[in-house]
């Protein structure tokens, strides 16, 4: 005999949608990402042999979830009526979606004891007279009976209160804690910046080229010893961990504010004064009689004897250059970057605060070149490297293009 009928499910076009978007997220859980799937399949009608065969789950498994969700169509489509928020939503999905509580021992720590835990877990080690940087579930396990908090606790439960907590000692990561020598000035120069980028179209449709240039250094060219090995249900893709070195080469990029287009890059061996200033020459002969505003950094190479006497060549300016050195404009980085940041110029630098290289917006490019191409590539040269660089960027321009929209005023961000 056939068995029941499968329960129908039927999804609104939001919670469709907001379905789809939790689908995106990379940190979804993969049971709940499968689980979603179960219920989106289900809504287009097909059967739970279907939804197993495609997903690789027994019929038992999609029937459970099906149904569950089929169960609770009605609270779900009461919130939304009720005007729940989108995160009140997806609360309810994820406790929809979630398994049921299983049976067991009931927990043997208070809420306060776990409280302790965790604010002891963001101690440092050596205020507890231990001379480590981080701690270890069994080092926490043992400092949390010392002091009493618990009788007894074991490095697992420890690990367990940690992942409910989402605490990771294990990990860190670097910042930095910039204390500019100015802090007017400093102040001062990212207004200048942000003005700029909000002013992006404006002076786009002026003629005038914003662009946001600097330089990707030592990008390797890495081939893996084996090919990967592709993904497939349940199982991502699989990367060889071996490889061999190939070389590196360096990026220069620039990527025009206004349109979000890298223009006139250079991939070479090197990065010397000299290739900056071939950068910026081929950068402009793109539209030679155009205005220009490059944003950089305070690397030495953007302050260059060379990069002043071809700027002064290029917007024709009969003016005493000095000697490197010794004097006039020449004579200093200093000088040399008043020099070229001078407004009246047709062609000017905008030169970035010291440790504040995040205000350049080609930054957020090249993570997208390291995400998008470099980071799970297989190189077997350094020209490879170089035609696949190309090959992204034509690409990016071509298909993922857009400008990025920059919120930062310069002010203090409120916590």
């Amino acid at each position: 005999m056939p068995g029941p009928k499968p329960a129908s499910i039927n999804l609104d076009e939001s919670t469709r949608n907001l379905l789809e978007r939790m689908l995106r997220r990379q940190t979804l859980p993969r049971c709940l990402e499968w689980r979603i799937r179960i219920v989106l399949n289900a809504a287009q009608g097909l059967s739970n042999r279907q939804i197993a065969h495609d997903l690789g789950r027994d019929r038992a498994t999609v029937q459970l979830w099906r149904d569950r969700w089929a169960a609770a169509q009605e609270s779900l489509e009461a919130a939304r009526l009720e005007g729940y928020s989108e995160n009140q939503m997806e609360s309810l999905i994820f406790q929809i979606l979630s398994d049921a509580p299983r049976p067991g021992a009931p927990d043997k720590f208070t809420p306060e004891q776990r409280a302790a835990i965790i604010a002891l877990s963001c101690e440092p080690p050596p205020a507890s007279d231990r001379p480590v940087t981080h701690w270890t579930p069994r080092e926490l396990a043992d400092e949390a009976v010392r002091r009493g908090i618990v009788p007894s606790i074991s490095a697992r439960t420890v690990g367990r209160i940690w992942e409910e907590a989402d605490l990771k000692p294990h990990r860190s990561r670097y910042w930095l804690h910039a204390q500019p020598e100015d802090p007017q000035e400093f102040e001062a120069r990212v207004g200048v910046i942000c003005d700029l980028y909000q002013r992006a179209e404006e002076l786009h449709a002026a003629g005038v080229h914003l662009i946001s240039c600097d330089e990707k250094t030592g990008i390797q060219a890495l081939e893996r010893r084996a090919p990967p090995l592709p993904m497939k249900p349940g199982q991502e893709e699989r990367l060889e961990f071996e490889y061999i070195r190939h070389g590196t080469l360096d990026l220069i990029a620039n990527l025009d504010v206004a349109t979000g287009h890298i223009v006139a890059p250079t991939v070479s061996a090197t990065r010397t004064e000299a290739d900056f200033v071939k950068h910026i020459e081929q950068t402009v002969a793109t539209d030679p009689q155009a205005s220009w505003i490059f944003i950089v950094d305070n690397l030495n190479t953007h302050k260059s004897e060379g990069l002043v006497r071809w700027v002064a060549e290029a917007c024709h300016l009969e003016v005493d250059l000095g000697e490197k050195g010794k004097s006039g404009i020449l004579q200093s980085m200093e000088t040399r970057q008043k020099f070229l940041e001078d407004p009246t110029h047709r062609i000017r630098f905008v030169y970035t605060p010291k440790h504040a290289s995040w205000l350049n917006q080609v930054e957020l490019w090249f993570s997208i070149l390291v995400r998008r191409l470099l980071k799970r590539a297989s190189f077997s040269s350094v020209e490879e490297l170089r035609q696949r660089i190309l090959a992204f960027i034509e690409y990016f321009n071509r298909v993922l293009a857009r400008p990025f929209r920059w919120t930062y005023a310069g002010k203090p961000l409120a916590i």
